[in-house]
Protein backbone atom coordinates (compact mmCIF):
# COMPACT_ATOMS: atom_id res chain seq x y z
CA UNK A 1 0.00 0.00 0.00
CA UNK A 2 1.33 3.45 -0.83
CA UNK A 3 0.56 7.03 0.12
CA UNK A 4 0.14 9.56 -2.86
CA UNK A 5 0.55 13.21 -2.25
CA UNK A 6 -2.50 13.92 -0.33
CA UNK A 7 -1.52 11.59 1.76
CA UNK A 8 -4.06 9.21 1.52
CA UNK A 9 -3.10 5.82 1.50
CA UNK A 10 -4.30 3.58 -1.37
CA UNK A 11 -4.43 -0.27 -1.89
CA UNK A 12 -3.83 -1.08 -5.54
CA UNK A 13 -7.30 -2.00 -6.49
CA UNK A 14 -8.31 1.27 -5.37
CA UNK A 15 -5.80 3.04 -7.36
CA UNK A 16 -6.51 0.88 -10.79
CA UNK A 17 -10.36 1.49 -10.29
CA UNK A 18 -9.82 4.74 -10.18
CA UNK A 19 -7.88 4.82 -13.47
CA UNK A 20 -10.39 2.87 -15.25
CA UNK A 21 -13.30 4.77 -14.26
CA UNK A 22 -11.11 8.03 -15.29
CA UNK A 23 -10.20 6.56 -18.26
CA UNK A 24 -14.04 5.85 -18.96
CA UNK A 25 -15.00 9.33 -18.30
CA UNK A 26 -12.16 10.26 -21.26
CA UNK A 27 -13.86 8.07 -23.55
CA UNK A 28 -17.38 9.25 -23.12
CA UNK A 29 -16.77 13.16 -23.03
CA UNK A 30 -14.51 12.58 -26.46
CA UNK A 31 -17.50 10.20 -27.55
CA UNK A 32 -20.08 13.11 -27.11
CA UNK A 33 -17.73 16.36 -28.94
CA UNK A 34 -17.01 13.57 -31.53
CA UNK A 35 -20.91 13.14 -31.84
CA UNK A 36 -20.75 16.73 -32.21
CA UNK A 37 -17.46 17.47 -34.51
CA UNK A 38 -16.75 14.33 -36.75
CA UNK A 39 -17.70 10.37 -35.26
CA UNK A 40 -14.18 9.81 -36.69
CA UNK A 41 -12.50 11.76 -34.51
CA UNK A 42 -13.76 9.66 -31.67
CA UNK A 43 -10.19 8.43 -29.96
CA UNK A 44 -11.22 5.04 -29.91
CA UNK A 45 -12.32 4.84 -33.46
CA UNK A 46 -9.55 6.99 -34.77
CA UNK A 47 -6.97 4.64 -32.71
CA UNK A 48 -9.16 2.25 -34.08
CA UNK A 49 -8.65 3.74 -38.18
CA UNK A 50 -4.52 3.65 -37.85
CA UNK A 51 -4.41 0.26 -36.19
CA UNK A 52 -6.52 -1.01 -39.00
CA UNK A 53 -4.34 0.71 -42.12
CA UNK A 54 -1.13 -0.26 -40.34
CA UNK A 55 -2.08 -4.57 -39.38
CA UNK A 56 -0.17 -6.96 -41.89
CA UNK A 57 -2.34 -8.64 -44.51
CA UNK A 58 -2.26 -11.74 -42.94
CA UNK A 59 -3.84 -10.66 -39.27
CA UNK A 60 -6.67 -8.92 -41.41
CA UNK A 61 -7.46 -11.76 -43.78
CA UNK A 62 -7.00 -14.33 -40.29
CA UNK A 63 -10.04 -11.65 -38.63
CA UNK A 64 -12.36 -11.85 -41.09
CA UNK A 65 -12.18 -15.55 -41.51
CA UNK A 66 -12.50 -15.79 -37.64
CA UNK A 67 -14.65 -13.36 -36.74
CA UNK A 68 -16.72 -12.69 -40.54
CA UNK A 69 -18.49 -8.97 -40.80
CA UNK A 70 -17.89 -8.65 -36.52
CA UNK A 71 -14.34 -8.28 -37.53
CA UNK A 72 -15.13 -4.22 -36.50
CA UNK A 73 -16.72 -4.41 -33.34
CA UNK A 74 -14.21 -7.07 -32.14
CA UNK A 75 -11.24 -4.57 -33.29
CA UNK A 76 -13.15 -2.02 -31.22
CA UNK A 77 -13.88 -3.98 -27.87
CA UNK A 78 -9.88 -5.11 -28.33
CA UNK A 79 -8.95 -1.40 -28.32
CA UNK A 80 -11.43 -0.22 -25.39
CA UNK A 81 -10.34 -3.25 -23.24
CA UNK A 82 -6.26 -2.38 -24.29
CA UNK A 83 -7.68 1.23 -23.14
CA UNK A 84 -8.97 -0.14 -19.95
CA UNK A 85 -5.87 -1.98 -19.01
CA UNK A 86 -3.32 1.32 -19.65
CA UNK A 87 -6.24 3.32 -16.99
CA UNK A 88 -5.60 1.20 -14.58
CA UNK A 89 -1.90 1.54 -14.76
CA UNK A 90 -2.19 5.09 -15.08
CA UNK A 91 -4.52 4.74 -11.55
CA UNK A 92 -1.50 2.78 -10.23
CA UNK A 93 0.96 5.33 -11.22
CA UNK A 94 -1.51 8.44 -9.59
CA UNK A 95 -0.72 6.87 -6.04
CA UNK A 96 3.07 7.12 -6.23
CA UNK A 97 2.33 10.60 -7.56
CA UNK A 98 -0.74 12.07 -8.78
CA UNK A 99 1.13 14.25 -11.24
CA UNK A 100 1.99 10.69 -13.08
CA UNK A 101 -1.45 9.95 -13.50
CA UNK A 102 -2.31 13.35 -15.37
CA UNK A 103 0.51 13.08 -17.26
CA UNK A 104 -0.29 9.25 -18.65
CA UNK A 105 -3.86 10.65 -19.46
CA UNK A 106 -2.49 13.88 -21.18
CA UNK A 107 -0.65 11.56 -23.35
CA UNK A 108 -3.54 9.65 -23.86
CA UNK A 109 -5.33 12.33 -25.37
CA UNK A 110 -2.28 13.14 -27.44
CA UNK A 111 -2.37 9.96 -29.18
CA UNK A 112 -5.98 10.57 -29.77
CA UNK A 113 -5.75 13.63 -31.40
CA UNK A 114 -2.45 12.73 -33.35
CA UNK A 115 -4.53 9.54 -34.96
CA UNK A 116 -8.16 11.46 -35.19
CA UNK A 117 -5.68 14.41 -37.52
CA UNK A 118 -3.83 11.96 -39.33
CA UNK A 119 -7.00 9.90 -40.89
CA UNK A 120 -7.66 11.00 -44.82
CA UNK A 121 -11.08 11.87 -43.79
CA UNK A 122 -9.37 14.49 -40.66
CA UNK A 123 -11.30 18.22 -40.86
CA UNK A 124 -9.35 21.08 -38.54
CA UNK A 125 -11.27 19.72 -35.12
CA UNK A 126 -10.64 16.51 -35.18
CA UNK A 127 -8.08 16.77 -32.72
CA UNK A 128 -10.44 18.24 -29.69
CA UNK A 129 -12.71 15.25 -29.02
CA UNK A 130 -9.15 13.51 -27.46
CA UNK A 131 -8.16 16.86 -26.20
CA UNK A 132 -11.34 17.36 -24.49
CA UNK A 133 -11.50 13.54 -23.07
CA UNK A 134 -8.46 14.05 -21.33
CA UNK A 135 -9.05 16.95 -20.15
CA UNK A 136 -12.43 15.21 -18.54
CA UNK A 137 -10.39 12.64 -17.54
CA UNK A 138 -7.35 14.35 -15.82
CA UNK A 139 -10.54 16.52 -13.87
CA UNK A 140 -11.83 13.15 -13.12
CA UNK A 141 -8.79 11.16 -11.92
CA UNK A 142 -8.09 14.30 -9.31
CA UNK A 143 -11.53 14.13 -7.95
CA UNK A 144 -11.73 10.59 -7.43
CA UNK A 145 -8.68 10.99 -5.21
CA UNK A 146 -10.04 13.52 -2.91
CA UNK A 147 -12.77 11.66 -2.41
CA UNK A 148 -10.76 8.73 -0.71
CA UNK A 149 -9.30 11.37 1.97
CA UNK A 150 -10.79 10.85 5.41
CA UNK A 151 -12.76 13.97 6.92
CA UNK A 152 -10.52 15.55 9.66
CA UNK A 153 -12.45 14.73 12.53
CA UNK A 154 -12.12 10.48 11.29
CA UNK A 155 -8.98 11.21 10.68
CA UNK A 156 -8.56 12.75 14.71
CA UNK A 157 -10.75 10.07 15.74
CA UNK A 158 -8.93 6.69 14.78
CA UNK A 159 -5.20 8.43 15.48
CA UNK A 160 -7.27 8.46 19.67
CA UNK A 161 -8.32 4.98 19.01
CA UNK A 162 -4.81 3.69 17.53
CA UNK A 163 -3.08 1.57 20.15
CA UNK A 164 0.77 2.74 20.59
CA UNK A 165 3.09 -0.25 20.46
CA UNK A 166 6.36 0.19 22.80
CA UNK A 167 9.76 -1.32 21.36
CA UNK A 168 10.61 -2.85 17.69
CA UNK A 169 11.59 -6.43 18.40
CA UNK A 170 8.16 -8.62 18.84
CA UNK A 171 8.93 -9.77 21.89
CA UNK A 172 8.82 -6.05 22.52
CA UNK A 173 5.60 -5.41 21.12
CA UNK A 174 3.44 -4.49 24.11
CA UNK A 175 -0.09 -2.37 23.17
CA UNK A 176 0.63 0.54 25.82
CA UNK A 177 -2.73 0.52 26.59
CA UNK A 178 -4.97 1.86 30.06
CA UNK A 179 -4.09 -0.94 33.11
CA UNK A 180 -6.93 -2.38 35.39
CA UNK A 181 -6.47 -0.96 39.44
CA UNK A 182 -4.75 -4.07 40.48
CA UNK A 183 -2.12 -4.54 37.35
CA UNK A 184 1.48 -3.85 38.48
CA UNK A 185 3.40 -1.09 37.03
CA UNK A 186 5.81 -2.37 33.97
CA UNK A 187 8.90 -1.26 35.98
CA UNK A 188 7.74 -4.11 38.51
CA UNK A 189 7.95 -6.45 35.98
CA UNK A 190 11.25 -5.91 34.66
CA UNK A 191 14.86 -7.91 35.74
CA UNK A 192 16.56 -5.44 37.85
CA UNK A 193 18.90 -5.06 35.14
CA UNK A 194 16.84 -4.76 32.56
CA UNK A 195 16.99 -1.91 30.26
CA UNK A 196 13.51 1.11 30.13
CA UNK A 197 12.03 0.36 27.22
CA UNK A 198 11.90 3.31 24.65
CA UNK A 199 8.09 4.72 23.39
CA UNK A 200 8.39 4.44 19.68
CA UNK A 201 6.51 5.86 16.84
CA UNK A 202 3.27 4.49 16.68
CA UNK A 203 3.73 1.32 14.30
CA UNK A 204 1.14 1.04 11.09
CA UNK A 205 0.22 -2.70 10.41
CA UNK A 206 0.93 -3.71 6.68
CA UNK A 207 -2.87 -3.98 5.39
CA UNK A 208 -4.63 -0.52 6.73
CA UNK A 209 -7.99 -1.01 5.24
CA UNK A 210 -9.03 1.82 7.01
CA UNK A 211 -6.76 4.30 5.53
CA UNK A 212 -8.86 5.80 2.80
CA UNK A 213 -12.73 6.55 2.47
CA UNK A 214 -14.19 3.24 1.20
CA UNK A 215 -17.79 4.22 0.86
CA UNK A 216 -16.83 7.82 -1.01
CA UNK A 217 -14.52 5.98 -3.45
CA UNK A 218 -17.02 3.79 -4.49
CA UNK A 219 -20.33 6.17 -4.95
CA UNK A 220 -17.53 8.39 -6.82
CA UNK A 221 -16.66 5.47 -9.30
CA UNK A 222 -20.04 4.96 -9.60
CA UNK A 223 -21.28 8.62 -10.80
CA UNK A 224 -18.10 8.95 -13.00
CA UNK A 225 -18.99 5.54 -14.47
CA UNK A 226 -22.72 7.12 -15.14
CA UNK A 227 -21.07 9.96 -16.86
CA UNK A 228 -19.29 8.26 -18.84
CA UNK A 229 -22.50 6.21 -20.16
CA UNK A 230 -24.20 9.12 -20.60
CA UNK A 231 -22.03 10.76 -22.41
CA UNK A 232 -20.59 8.17 -24.72
CA UNK A 233 -24.49 7.35 -25.31
CA UNK A 234 -25.26 10.84 -26.24
CA UNK A 235 -21.83 10.87 -28.64
CA UNK A 236 -23.60 7.87 -30.54
CA UNK A 237 -26.95 9.15 -30.08
CA UNK A 238 -25.21 12.55 -32.31
CA UNK A 239 -23.53 10.49 -34.75
CA UNK A 240 -26.62 8.32 -35.56
CA UNK A 241 -28.61 11.37 -36.52
CA UNK A 242 -27.15 13.51 -38.91
CA UNK A 243 -27.85 15.35 -42.29
CA UNK A 244 -27.01 12.51 -44.38
CA UNK A 245 -29.70 10.46 -43.10
CA UNK A 246 -32.70 12.92 -43.52
CA UNK A 247 -31.10 13.08 -47.29
CA UNK A 248 -31.09 9.72 -47.90
CA UNK A 249 -34.71 10.02 -46.93
CA UNK A 250 -35.20 13.03 -49.41
CA UNK A 251 -34.12 11.33 -51.97
CA UNK A 252 -36.16 7.66 -51.88
CA UNK A 253 -38.89 10.09 -51.83
CA UNK A 254 -37.47 11.49 -55.53
CA UNK A 255 -35.11 8.61 -56.87
CA UNK A 256 -35.15 8.78 -60.67
CA UNK A 257 -36.36 6.31 -62.92
CA UNK A 258 -33.23 3.85 -65.17
CA UNK A 259 -33.50 5.45 -68.72
CA UNK A 260 -32.65 1.71 -69.41
CA UNK A 261 -34.04 -0.42 -66.92
CA UNK A 262 -32.80 -4.10 -65.87
CA UNK A 263 -34.40 -6.81 -67.91
CA UNK A 264 -37.00 -8.85 -65.92
CA UNK A 265 -35.48 -11.35 -64.47
CA UNK A 266 -36.50 -14.98 -66.16
CA UNK A 267 -39.01 -17.55 -64.50
CA UNK A 268 -37.17 -19.99 -62.46
CA UNK A 269 -33.63 -17.85 -61.56
CA UNK A 270 -34.35 -18.48 -58.42
CA UNK A 271 -35.61 -22.13 -57.65
CA UNK A 272 -37.44 -21.11 -54.07
CA UNK A 273 -35.50 -23.94 -52.38
CA UNK A 274 -35.20 -23.72 -48.53
CA UNK A 275 -31.89 -23.25 -47.15
CA UNK A 276 -30.71 -21.90 -51.02
CA UNK A 277 -29.58 -18.13 -51.00
CA UNK A 278 -32.28 -16.40 -53.00
CA UNK A 279 -31.23 -14.85 -56.54
CA UNK A 280 -31.70 -11.52 -54.88
CA UNK A 281 -29.90 -10.66 -51.85
CA UNK A 282 -32.12 -8.66 -49.46
CA UNK A 283 -29.51 -5.15 -48.51
CA UNK A 284 -30.15 -6.23 -44.72
CA UNK A 285 -28.42 -9.41 -45.64
CA UNK A 286 -26.05 -7.87 -47.80
CA UNK A 287 -22.23 -8.67 -46.96
CA UNK A 288 -20.36 -6.04 -45.63
CA UNK A 289 -16.38 -5.81 -45.53
CA UNK A 290 -14.26 -2.64 -45.47
CA UNK A 291 -12.00 -0.87 -43.53
CA UNK A 292 -14.16 2.11 -41.84
CA UNK A 293 -15.00 1.45 -38.25
CA UNK A 294 -17.28 4.10 -38.56
CA UNK A 295 -19.04 4.65 -41.58
CA UNK A 296 -18.99 8.00 -43.72
CA UNK A 297 -21.84 10.20 -43.29
CA UNK A 298 -21.50 11.96 -46.46
CA UNK A 299 -24.62 14.42 -47.31
CA UNK A 300 -25.58 14.29 -51.02
CA UNK A 301 -25.89 18.48 -51.09
CA UNK A 302 -22.51 19.03 -50.39
CA UNK A 303 -20.91 15.45 -52.32
CA UNK A 304 -19.01 15.79 -55.61
CA UNK A 305 -16.92 13.62 -57.51
CA UNK A 306 -13.45 14.66 -58.97
CA UNK A 307 -12.64 12.97 -62.33
CA UNK A 308 -8.86 14.42 -63.03
CA UNK A 309 -5.22 13.03 -63.59
CA UNK A 310 -4.60 11.90 -67.32
CA UNK A 311 -7.75 13.50 -68.93
CA UNK A 312 -8.13 15.88 -71.03
CA UNK A 313 -10.99 17.79 -69.33
CA UNK A 314 -11.38 17.27 -65.68
CA UNK A 315 -14.85 16.61 -64.61
CA UNK A 316 -16.64 17.52 -61.18
CA UNK A 317 -20.43 16.57 -60.60
CA UNK A 318 -22.40 16.85 -58.27
CA UNK A 319 -25.34 14.59 -56.88
CA UNK A 320 -28.11 16.20 -58.59
CA UNK A 321 -25.48 16.68 -61.92
CA UNK A 322 -25.21 12.69 -61.25
CA UNK A 323 -28.82 12.18 -61.05
CA UNK A 324 -29.77 14.13 -64.47
CA UNK A 325 -28.04 11.81 -66.19
CA UNK A 326 -29.19 8.70 -67.99
CA UNK A 327 -29.50 6.10 -65.44
CA UNK A 328 -28.50 2.42 -66.11
CA UNK A 329 -30.10 -0.53 -64.06
CA UNK A 330 -28.18 -3.46 -63.53
CA UNK A 331 -28.50 -7.22 -61.91
CA UNK A 332 -24.85 -7.35 -60.85
CA UNK A 333 -22.96 -10.06 -58.22
CA UNK A 334 -20.20 -8.92 -56.23
CA UNK A 335 -17.49 -10.83 -54.43
CA UNK A 336 -15.25 -9.96 -51.50
CA UNK A 337 -11.50 -11.48 -52.56
CA UNK A 338 -11.38 -12.09 -48.86
CA UNK A 339 -14.39 -14.59 -49.34
CA UNK A 340 -13.14 -18.41 -48.41
CA UNK A 341 -14.27 -21.60 -50.43
CA UNK A 342 -17.56 -21.70 -49.56
CA UNK A 343 -17.48 -18.75 -47.95
CA UNK A 344 -20.16 -16.01 -47.38
CA UNK A 345 -18.70 -12.62 -49.01
CA UNK A 346 -21.12 -12.56 -51.96
CA UNK A 347 -24.39 -11.23 -53.03
CA UNK A 348 -26.55 -10.06 -55.97
CA UNK A 349 -29.04 -6.84 -56.02
CA UNK A 350 -29.95 -4.63 -58.67
CA UNK A 351 -28.30 -1.61 -58.40
CA UNK A 352 -29.48 1.57 -60.44
CA UNK A 353 -26.55 4.06 -61.69
CA UNK A 354 -25.20 6.21 -64.48
CA UNK A 355 -22.32 4.30 -66.52
CA UNK A 356 -19.03 5.38 -65.23
CA UNK A 357 -17.87 4.54 -69.38
CA UNK A 358 -19.75 7.36 -70.19
CA UNK A 359 -18.40 9.93 -67.40
CA UNK A 360 -15.37 9.04 -68.73
CA UNK A 361 -15.49 9.80 -72.01
CA UNK A 362 -16.55 13.27 -71.31
CA UNK A 363 -13.17 13.84 -69.36
CA UNK A 364 -11.56 12.16 -72.03
CA UNK A 365 -9.01 9.88 -71.30
CA UNK A 366 -5.51 9.58 -72.18
CA UNK A 367 -4.12 7.13 -74.47
CA UNK A 368 -1.46 6.22 -71.80
CA UNK A 369 -4.30 5.47 -68.87
CA UNK A 370 -4.41 2.24 -67.95
CA UNK A 371 -5.84 2.33 -64.28
CA UNK A 372 -8.54 4.15 -62.05
CA UNK A 373 -7.69 5.46 -58.55
CA UNK A 374 -10.99 5.78 -56.63
CA UNK A 375 -10.75 7.46 -53.49
CA UNK A 376 -13.46 6.76 -50.86
CA UNK A 377 -14.60 9.80 -48.38
CA UNK A 378 -12.95 7.68 -45.50
CA UNK A 379 -9.59 7.69 -47.87
CA UNK A 380 -9.68 4.13 -48.90
CA UNK A 381 -8.19 3.86 -52.16
CA UNK A 382 -9.22 0.94 -55.11
CA UNK A 383 -7.30 0.94 -58.09
CA UNK A 384 -9.58 -0.57 -61.03
CA UNK A 385 -8.51 -1.47 -64.78
CA UNK A 386 -9.35 0.81 -67.42
CA UNK A 387 -10.00 -1.49 -70.31
CA UNK A 388 -12.83 -3.55 -67.63
CA UNK A 389 -14.52 -0.38 -67.26
CA UNK A 390 -14.25 0.73 -70.85
CA UNK A 391 -15.37 -2.72 -72.54
CA UNK A 392 -19.33 -1.87 -72.57
CA UNK A 393 -20.10 -4.02 -69.41
CA UNK A 394 -22.30 -2.31 -66.75
CA UNK A 395 -19.81 -0.29 -64.79
CA UNK A 396 -21.91 2.13 -62.67
CA UNK A 397 -21.47 5.06 -60.04
CA UNK A 398 -24.24 3.40 -58.50
CA UNK A 399 -27.66 5.50 -56.29
CA UNK A 400 -29.82 2.86 -55.64
CA UNK A 401 -29.48 -1.06 -54.27
CA UNK A 402 -32.47 -3.33 -54.99
CA UNK A 403 -34.99 -0.10 -55.56
CA UNK A 404 -34.03 1.62 -52.66
CA UNK A 405 -31.74 4.47 -52.08
CA UNK A 406 -28.02 2.40 -51.32
CA UNK A 407 -27.77 2.03 -47.52
CA UNK A 408 -24.88 4.20 -45.45
CA UNK A 409 -23.54 1.18 -44.82
CA UNK A 410 -23.25 0.42 -48.39
CA UNK A 411 -21.84 3.53 -49.98
CA UNK A 412 -24.53 6.35 -49.70
CA UNK A 413 -24.57 8.47 -51.80
CA UNK A 414 -22.71 7.39 -54.32
CA UNK A 415 -20.66 3.82 -54.79
CA UNK A 416 -18.37 2.05 -57.48
CA UNK A 417 -20.21 -1.23 -59.27
CA UNK A 418 -17.96 -2.97 -61.32
CA UNK A 419 -18.64 -6.70 -62.92
CA UNK A 420 -16.12 -9.12 -62.97
CA UNK A 421 -13.96 -7.67 -60.16
CA UNK A 422 -13.53 -8.37 -56.78
CA UNK A 423 -14.63 -5.79 -54.65
CA UNK A 424 -10.97 -4.32 -53.36
CA UNK A 425 -10.30 -3.16 -57.18
CA UNK A 426 -13.71 -2.20 -58.18
CA UNK A 427 -16.55 -1.43 -55.22
CA UNK A 428 -15.26 1.69 -53.88
CA UNK A 429 -17.79 3.03 -51.44
CA UNK A 430 -18.39 6.66 -50.72
CA UNK A 431 -16.66 7.60 -53.70
CA UNK A 432 -15.65 11.84 -53.75
CA UNK A 433 -12.75 11.13 -56.68
CA UNK A 434 -11.19 8.88 -59.35
CA UNK A 435 -7.67 10.06 -60.42
CA UNK A 436 -6.82 8.48 -64.04
CA UNK A 437 -3.09 7.12 -64.07
CA UNK A 438 -1.16 4.54 -64.53
CA UNK A 439 -1.02 0.90 -62.80
CA UNK A 440 3.02 1.78 -62.70
CA UNK A 441 2.91 5.60 -61.27
CA UNK A 442 0.57 4.76 -58.28
CA UNK A 443 -0.93 2.06 -55.94
CA UNK A 444 -4.40 1.50 -54.12
CA UNK A 445 -4.73 0.86 -50.84
CA UNK A 446 -4.30 -3.16 -51.03
CA UNK A 447 -1.53 -3.61 -53.04
CA UNK A 448 1.82 -2.78 -51.36
CA UNK A 449 0.06 -5.06 -48.67
CA UNK A 450 0.31 -8.01 -50.64
CA UNK A 451 -2.55 -8.58 -52.99
CA UNK A 452 -2.59 -8.14 -56.64
CA UNK A 453 -3.11 -4.80 -58.51
CA UNK A 454 -6.07 -6.27 -60.67
CA UNK A 455 -8.47 -9.06 -59.66
CA UNK A 456 -10.40 -10.69 -62.10
CA UNK A 457 -13.07 -12.78 -60.20
CA UNK A 458 -12.25 -16.57 -60.55
CA UNK A 459 -15.08 -19.24 -61.29
CA UNK A 460 -16.19 -20.43 -58.28
CA UNK A 461 -19.26 -22.45 -56.79
CA UNK A 462 -20.84 -23.18 -53.50
CA UNK A 463 -23.04 -25.81 -52.16
CA UNK A 464 -25.84 -24.20 -49.29
CA UNK A 465 -27.91 -27.51 -49.32
CA UNK A 466 -27.34 -30.00 -46.95
CA UNK A 467 -25.06 -27.95 -44.70
CA UNK A 468 -21.83 -29.75 -44.15
CA UNK A 469 -22.35 -31.62 -40.20
CA UNK A 470 -26.02 -31.76 -41.14
CA UNK A 471 -27.91 -35.24 -40.31
CA UNK A 472 -29.70 -36.23 -43.63
CA UNK A 473 -31.97 -38.82 -44.09
CA UNK A 474 -31.39 -42.05 -46.04
CA UNK A 475 -33.03 -41.69 -50.08
CA UNK A 476 -33.39 -39.21 -52.50
CA UNK A 477 -31.95 -35.69 -51.06
CA UNK A 478 -32.02 -32.21 -52.83
CA UNK A 479 -27.97 -31.05 -52.81
CA UNK A 480 -28.07 -27.15 -54.26
CA UNK A 481 -26.34 -24.10 -54.41
CA UNK A 482 -24.71 -21.17 -56.29
CA UNK A 483 -21.92 -20.60 -58.61
CA UNK A 484 -20.59 -17.31 -60.19
CA UNK A 485 -18.06 -16.61 -62.99
CA UNK A 486 -18.87 -12.68 -63.50
CA UNK A 487 -18.60 -11.11 -66.45
CA UNK A 488 -18.29 -14.79 -68.38
CA UNK A 489 -20.90 -16.45 -66.97
CA UNK A 490 -21.15 -20.08 -65.43
CA UNK A 491 -22.05 -22.57 -68.20
CA UNK A 492 -21.94 -25.74 -66.43
CA UNK A 493 -22.12 -26.93 -62.36
CA UNK A 494 -21.08 -30.50 -61.48
CA UNK A 495 -21.46 -32.17 -58.25
CA UNK A 496 -19.67 -36.01 -57.22
CA UNK A 497 -19.87 -37.86 -54.13
CA UNK A 498 -17.25 -39.54 -52.34
CA UNK A 499 -15.35 -39.31 -55.14
CA UNK A 500 -17.11 -41.01 -57.61
CA UNK A 501 -18.54 -39.61 -61.05
CA UNK A 502 -19.48 -36.04 -61.75
CA UNK A 503 -23.17 -35.64 -62.23
CA UNK A 504 -24.59 -32.67 -64.03
CA UNK A 505 -26.53 -29.85 -61.70
CA UNK A 506 -29.77 -28.06 -63.38
CA UNK A 507 -28.66 -24.94 -63.75
CA UNK A 508 -31.73 -22.22 -63.31
CA UNK A 509 -32.60 -19.26 -65.56
CA UNK A 510 -30.18 -15.60 -65.12
CA UNK A 511 -30.55 -12.53 -66.94
CA UNK A 512 -27.18 -12.27 -68.08
CA UNK A 513 -23.61 -13.23 -67.35
CA UNK A 514 -22.74 -10.39 -64.32
CA UNK A 515 -25.39 -12.69 -61.71
CA UNK A 516 -24.36 -15.66 -59.99
CA UNK A 517 -26.57 -19.07 -60.63
CA UNK A 518 -28.78 -21.51 -58.73
CA UNK A 519 -28.10 -25.01 -59.26
CA UNK A 520 -29.56 -28.86 -57.87
CA UNK A 521 -29.45 -32.50 -58.29
CA UNK A 522 -31.49 -34.95 -56.56
CA UNK A 523 -29.29 -37.61 -55.20
CA UNK A 524 -29.49 -41.26 -53.91
CA UNK A 525 -27.89 -41.05 -50.99
CA UNK A 526 -27.18 -44.52 -48.73
CA UNK A 527 -26.68 -45.14 -44.91
CA UNK A 528 -23.24 -43.49 -43.59
CA UNK A 529 -21.07 -40.64 -43.78
CA UNK A 530 -20.59 -39.03 -47.16
CA UNK A 531 -18.34 -36.23 -48.45
CA UNK A 532 -20.15 -34.00 -51.38
CA UNK A 533 -18.02 -31.78 -53.45
CA UNK A 534 -19.07 -28.83 -56.27
CA UNK A 535 -17.24 -27.74 -59.70
CA UNK A 536 -18.07 -25.35 -62.00
CA UNK A 537 -17.27 -24.13 -65.94
CA UNK A 538 -17.46 -20.75 -67.20
CA UNK A 539 -18.65 -19.75 -70.70
CA UNK A 540 -15.43 -19.78 -71.97
CA UNK A 541 -14.82 -23.67 -71.25
CA UNK A 542 -12.60 -23.34 -68.05
CA UNK A 543 -13.69 -25.71 -65.26
CA UNK A 544 -12.33 -24.33 -61.58
CA UNK A 545 -9.22 -25.68 -60.08
CA UNK A 546 -9.44 -28.53 -57.64
CA UNK A 547 -5.95 -26.42 -56.34
CA UNK A 548 -6.95 -25.29 -52.63
CA UNK A 549 -5.53 -21.78 -52.48
CA UNK A 550 -6.15 -19.08 -49.78
CA UNK A 551 -7.89 -15.54 -51.09
CA UNK A 552 -4.37 -13.76 -51.07
CA UNK A 553 -3.08 -12.96 -53.15
CA UNK A 554 -5.45 -12.55 -56.01
CA UNK A 555 -8.61 -14.98 -54.69
CA UNK A 556 -9.39 -18.42 -53.33
CA UNK A 557 -9.24 -21.36 -55.52
CA UNK A 558 -10.50 -25.40 -54.96
CA UNK A 559 -13.69 -27.39 -54.54
CA UNK A 560 -15.60 -26.45 -52.18
CA UNK A 561 -16.67 -29.92 -50.10
CA UNK A 562 -19.04 -30.35 -47.29
CA UNK A 563 -19.55 -33.73 -44.93
CA UNK A 564 -22.73 -34.76 -44.03
CA UNK A 565 -24.51 -38.01 -41.77
CA UNK A 566 -27.13 -40.16 -43.71
CA UNK A 567 -29.04 -42.11 -41.63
Amino acid sequence: MNVNESGVRLPGWAAATIGVASGAVALGVAELAAGLINPSAAPVIAVGGAVVDRTPAGIKEWAIRTFGSNDKPVLISGIVIVVALIAAGIGLLARRRIGYGKAGLALFGLVGAVAAVSRPDSGGLDFLPSVLGAAAGVWALSWLFRRTELPEWEIAHRERSQPRYLGDRPEQRVRHEPRAAHEPEPHELREPHEPEPQETEPHEPEDDVYAFDRRRLLTGVAVGVGVAGVTGLGGRLLAGFNDADVARRSVARALPRPAVPAKALPPGADLRIKGLSSFVTPNPEFYRVDTALVVPSVDPKSWTLKIHGLVDRPVELTFADLLKRPLTEADVTLTCVSNEVGGPYIGNARWLGARLADVLRDAGIKRDADMLLSVSQDGWTCGTPVDVVMDGRDALLAIAMNGEVLPTAHGFPVRQVVPGLYGYVSATKWVTEIKVTRFDQDEAYWTPRGWAPKGPIKTQSRIDVPRSGDDVPAGRTTIAGVAWAQHRGVDAVEVQVDGGEWRQATLAQVPGPDTWRQWSIDWDLARGRHTISVRATDATGHTQTPEQMPPAPDGATGYHSIVVQVG
